[in-house]
């Protein structure tokens, strides 16, 4: 089993772009927050704001709580979008097999080229810590892993945070564990960490000695046991799979409603978002599903397969709609999600100019391309005029294959 595996991770990513961008934030407890208000979500944290405990996921109010002196800012998407681009072309100049794990996480893959020494990627990780510092910014940090898989690459980019570089061999496995506990392990929650323990699995090691029967039947109940078999000593089972199920945008208002009027806008812009990623991809869809989450914490949701495709932003819409009005009781909405799923590869080079749905298309390409060009929503449906900040731009961590597709408006 070779050493092939190269996991890089930059360090509170939202925040430190944040204090890379703005030279008085430096050095100072900063977290990038959903919103600056008290009930605002902490999305990360920078270096100097952990020092305090702060953590990703806290509210606001708790964060001042630990950090009178915290200053809060929302997230500039467009600063991480940028450093995600040159992240990944740095990576790209070493292997052409760099899978972008999440906005801030880069995978890079050795396989082909053979055994590689373990000196040489360490002085390959070394190298892509310095280039970061040069190219994207001399703020930037990161932490570098490197293992004989997915999974042990990622274990090794956690060891020593921030600014570590590590390896794990295999020789290094058992030892390695001996100073982990089950919730570093990654993706070990505490659901997970709970059926562990039941199973009398403690700690990564005991996860490590236990057979691969006993983890499939008392463990995890699931082929899942098999795989966290393998994954332990280093066999890869972590493949990615970029095949696109679905497509979808939610939001969580900053002002509760139930006016239907206002519903019905907000669905609109989450259509527009959508549509411009699935036509940016050149897929058209034929399922569309919309769920709500309403203050009194019920939920609900419909969805539909359709016979035809939809392609355009009216299409999204007029077909989320109908299955809105499904839900007929009144209630004050605080969440809102819209996903097309069931989809069709190849629908913008079928759309020709000879009938009125194939125009409405072209259309849909063309203020698509004004949008890219000139800003979000420069262009859109009158339905939409006056509600220019309602919907923010976010970027979700995970999700980072339109990242690699568009790089118009970004300096």
């Amino acid at each position: 089993m070779n050493l092939n595996i190269v996991h890089i991770d930059l360090n509170s990513c939202f925040a430190t772009s944040m204090q890379q961008a703005y030279f008085h934030l430096r050095g100072k407890p900063v977290v990038a927050a959903a919103y600056e208000t008290d009930r605002g979500c902490v999305l990360s944290p920078s270096i100097e704001a952990k020092t305090y405990g702060i953590k990703t996921g806290m509210r606001v109010f708790e964060a001042r709580k630990l950090c009178p002196n915290l200053i809060v800012r929302m997230t500039e998407t467009g600063l991480v979008r940028d450093i995600h681009l040159k992240f990944k072309k740095i990576c790209q100049e070493y292997t052409p097999l760099v899978s972008p794990l999440s906005i801030d996480e880069m995978v890079l893959n050795f396989s082909p080229v053979g055994k590689i020494q373990e000196k040489t990627l360490v002085e390959l990780g070394r190298e892509i810590k310095q280039r970061i510092k040069y190219e994207i910014g001399d703020w930037m940090r990161c932490n570098v892993g490197i293992s004989l898989s997915r999974f042990l690459a990622k274990v090794a980019a956690g060891l020593h945070k921030p600014d570590g570089l590590d390896v794990i061999a295999k020789r290094d496995i058992p030892e390695i564990f001996k100073s982990l506990t089950l919730i570093d392990l990654p993706g070990i929650n505490i659901r997970y960490q709970a059926r562990l323990n039941a199973a009398d699995i403690f700690t990564p090691l005991d996860l490590y000695n236990a057979s691969a029967l006993k983890l499939k039947k008392q463990a995890f109940r699931s082929i899942n046991g098999y795989y966290w078999y393998a994954r332990m000593r280093g066999i890869e089972v972590d493949g990615v799979d970029w095949q696109r199920k679905s497509y979808g945008q939610d939001y969580a208002l900053q002002k509760k409603t139930d006016d239907p009027k206002e519903i019905e806008k907000l669905l609109m812009k989450l259509c527009e978002k959508m549509g411009r990623r699935l036509r940016r991809a050149g897929y058209g869809a034929q399922g569309i599903h919309v769920g709500c989450l309403y203050a009194d914490h019920t939920y609900w949701n419909h969805g539909r397969k359709l016979s035809h495709v939809m392609y355009t932003t009216k299409d999204l819409f007029s077909e989320a709609l109908r299955n809105l009005k499904e839900q007929t009781e009144k209630k004050v909405l605080i969440k809102l999600m819209v996903r097309c799923f069931d989809l069709l590869p190849g629908v913008s080079s079928q759309i020709s100019l000879f009938d009125r749905e194939n125009k409405q298309g072209k259309v849909a390409d063309a203020l698509d391309i004004l949008n890219d060009k000139y800003g979000e929503f420069t262009v859109v449906p009158a339905l939409m005029m006056d509600m220019n900040d309602t919907v923010l731009d976010r970027i979700a961590f995970g999700n980072v294959r339109e990242l690699n597709q568009v790089h118009v408006g970004i300096q």
